[in-house]
């Protein structure tokens, strides 16, 4: 589950509004593009076309290509979803009229527009409309490369002819992207690579013949209802076979790279190419992403050369994990002579600098984590990066030098809180985002290192929020300290006592205790917890990904069920013994893991938790998908390994529900199958346990689809919690 995507792992509505905030400051970065200087930026304007705009006057704006230009004939401006520049600045690719493939919107149609010649051309027009993905402009300007139906091309830019470099692309021989798997739990999407002197392309090839297809059943379509097959391997099931190729644009010729290991029993998260273009590095993991190889690969030959390995006893976390949710591109610096990596070998996420030879010396030191790398300025010799020693609930902006020492915060220290990035080539401006859990997000355009005001409205903190979320500590009895906010009810009376709701999400996909905005809302509740006087809390267990070093994330290794549901029983006991909460009136609630999280607690815990709502829940955890479980569960070989799985399942526990229950979900989830809602009505009612079901037909794991649903959800949640749970001082 990645949480990049993060995605949708974390899916209530507050949370879902959250993260589509967070995701459209990153994807309005991503169509974020620096002009040579680095003072001057593009972007796309619906009412301009694409624009160039100076950081340092926000009245100066030049339309670099107007909506008129992006006028096919005959036709309305296209809508630009991203665009590229290219390396000479003469070209404009531009992506529109995209269409989901999984979570993103990664396929449709690529327009080029030429600067000097005026002129506005579509890119594979023979192929079928909106079926190019991840088109890319050559290094030379010449060509572009995309990828249509599984299957490589390029084109020339001033002929028009196309030439197919891949012909075995099928639905299941995937070249130049990847299956469901890769996607959703490795964050790669983009599979192929232009080497620097444009003369070849280097691309992943997935094999998915040999993985098993789950079938979905759509039962709302039409008359008759037909099967949805999705390749899917759960735990225990090997991964898609993965390879690379090197491809040369003139002759075809096809080189397959020659990397030591079982491509079944290795996933290859990272490929580029290095500063020569005769040469590609790579990162592979292990299946039970617990040993990390970097290899060089001749391209000539496809020999290859291991010049770094690195191992752990729990997982390896991927690029993906500090850095927004994109693997793409490789740390060089010193003219390509060395790279910068991360990783948790030493207990905390650090930098190190590694050479050609594999010699690694750490960069970052001491008890923090670097929770992102944001720039590398070799001009100045410093590194710009995201951490938070002393709070790990925060984000914000230090630097140091390459050759080590001490690291200085960049961020000011009255902006308490969590802060985003986005800095020039140059180093020396960056585009600020800010947010706390009571101040709404603000942007604003600063120079670097001493952090000054250029434009935009300058970051002001909201001190007159009412009814803020209160951020507080609490220690379990098994000396586990966590951290976690509450929201206390409206006209707040100590004397009284109130009923509490936890909202759980508690695996390692991601973290619910984050000072930013929205933090603390329910999205689902139908009106307002606070007014109805409802006590809302969340608390970060251990194994979720705060800032508090390795021990703490990886706690959960092969307990996943265990760890995080004694975390919060031990945590919601604690929270019990306050004066003003109701220990008669105690309700849970999550969405995905959040929702096993909360039958297990349900289940393993009904001293504690009366009432729970489970959405869309992992049941059993040898149905999910085996990037994912095993990377933090392990691989199950054998029925001793496999009983890891169940032992934190939900499922085994169900015979112990006491409380009232209402289960969701949606028999369209491609991630959470339904499966886990009906092995759950099995055991539930093997054991006439009683519980409320609503079933969402063909609806997916965020269960927004159709009209009318998501007040319908809402509507029922806040019904049945009111009902089961009421609200109110006592």
């Amino acid at each position: 589950m990645n949480i990049k995507t993060y995605q949708q792992k974390l899916i209530p509505l507050f949370f879902l509004a959250l993260m589509l905030c967070q995701l459209a400051v990153k994807a309005q970065r991503g169509r974020t593009h620096w002009a040579a200087d680095g003072y001057q930026y593009y972007r796309a304007v619906e009412a301009n076309g694409i624009v160039e705009l100076d950081t340092r006057d926000p009245a100066k704006k030049t339309v670099l290509v107007s909506n008129e230009m992006l006028t096919p004939q005959g036709k309305s401006p296209l809508k630009v979803a991203n665009f590229y520049l290219s390396d000479d600045g003469q070209k404009v690719l531009i992506f529109t009229n995209t269409k989901r493939v999984w979570r993103y919107n990664t396929r449709g149609d690529y327009w080029v527009y030429d600067l000097a010649a005026k002129t506005l051309k579509q890119l594979g027009t023979a192929r079928p409309e909106s079926s190019l993905m991840f088109a890319k402009l050559s290094p030379d300007g010449t060509k572009a490369a995309y990828v249509s139906e599984h299957n490589i091309y390029t084109e020339d830019l001033a002929t028009g002819a196309v030439k197919q470099l891949t012909t075995d692309g099928s639905q299941t021989r995937i070249n130049g992207t990847f299956d469901w798997a890769y996607e959703e739990e490795l964050d790669c999407r983009d599979g192929f690579r232009w080497s620097p002197d444009s003369h070849n392309i280097a691309y992943w090839q997935i094999n998915a013949a040999n993985t098993k297809k789950y079938l979905m059943l759509n039962t709302t379509d039409s008359i008759y209802p037909y099967v949805v097959p999705v390749e899917y391997p759960v735990a225990g099931e090997n991964p898609s076979e993965c390879k690379i190729a090197v491809v040369d644009v003139t002759t075809g010729k096809i080189t397959w790279m020659n990397i030591p290991g079982d491509a079944i029993q290795h996933y290859i998260p990272r490929m580029e190419w290095t500063t020569s273009p005769n040469e590609i590095i790579l990162e592979q993991l292990n299946r039970a992403q617990t040993e990390s190889k970097i290899f060089t690969a001749n391209i000539s030959n496809g020999t290859a050369r291991a010049i770094h390995t690195e191992t752990d006893k729990a997982w390896i976390d991927g690029k993906a994990r500090w850095n927004g949710g994109d693997p793409v591109g490789w740390e060089w610096i010193n003219k390509g002579k060395d790279f910068l990596w991360i990783s948790e070998k030493d207990g905390w996420r650090h930098i190190s600098k590694i050479d050609r030879d594999g010699k690694e010396t750490l960069i970052t030191k001491g008890n923090y984590d670097v929770e992102a790398l944001d720039l590398i300025d070799e001009a100045t010799g410093y590194i710009y990066f995201m951490a938070s020693p002393d709070n790990a609930t925060q984000k914000y902006l230090y630097r140091i030098k390459l050759s080590g020492g001490n690291a200085e915060r960049v961020t000011p220290m009255d902006e308490p809180g969590t802060h985003s990035y986005e800095i020039s080539p140059n180093g020396k401006i960056g585009l600020h985002t800010f947010s706390n859990i009571y101040t709404p997000y603000q942007s604003e355009v600063v120079s670097l290192p001493d952090h000054k005001h250029i434009n935009g409205t300058a970051i002001k903190l909201n001190t007159d929020a009412k009814n803020k979320p209160e951020f507080f500590k609490v220690k379990t009895v098994d000396g586990v300290e966590m951290d976690g906010w509450m929201v206390k009810p409206t006209n707040f009376d100590p004397t009284k006592k109130y009923p509490v709701v936890f909202f759980v999400y508690s695996e390692p996909a991601g973290a619910t205790v984050t000072d930013s905005y929205g933090t603390g809302r329910n999205g689902e509740y139908v009106g307002s917890m606070a007014d109805d006087g409802y006590i809302y809390i969340s608390l970060d267990n251990r194994g979720t990904p705060a800032p508090k070093g390795a021990d703490w994330r990886k706690s959960i290794y092969k307990k996943i069920g265990i760890v995080n549901i004694q975390d919060q029983a031990m945590g919601a006991k604690e929270i019990l013994k306050w004066p003003y909460v109701d220990s008669s009136r105690v309700a849970v609630w999550g969405w995905s893991g959040g929702g096993s999280c909360t039958l297990n607690l349900m289940f393993q815990h009904p001293e504690i938790y009366k009432t729970g709502i489970a959405v869309a829940a992992v049941g059993w955890q040898l149905t999910y998908d085996n990037i994912y479980q095993e990377r933090y569960m392990g691989v199950p070989i054998d029925e001793a390994s496999r009983q890891v799985f169940i032992q934190g399942s939900p499922i085994t526990y169900a015979k112990n529900l006491r409380g009232n229950l209402l289960y969701v979900h949606g028999t369209g989830d491609d991630n959470v199958h339904y499966k886990n809602a009906e092995m759950l009505i099995n055991e539930l009612v093997k054991y006439n346990r009683q519980f409320q079901l609503m079933s969402y037909p063909n609806r997916t794991h965020g269960i927004y689809e159709g009209p009318g649903t998501t007040l319908h959800l809402r509507t029922l949640y806040t019904q049945y919690l009111k009902e089961h749970c009421p609200p109110g001082g006592r």
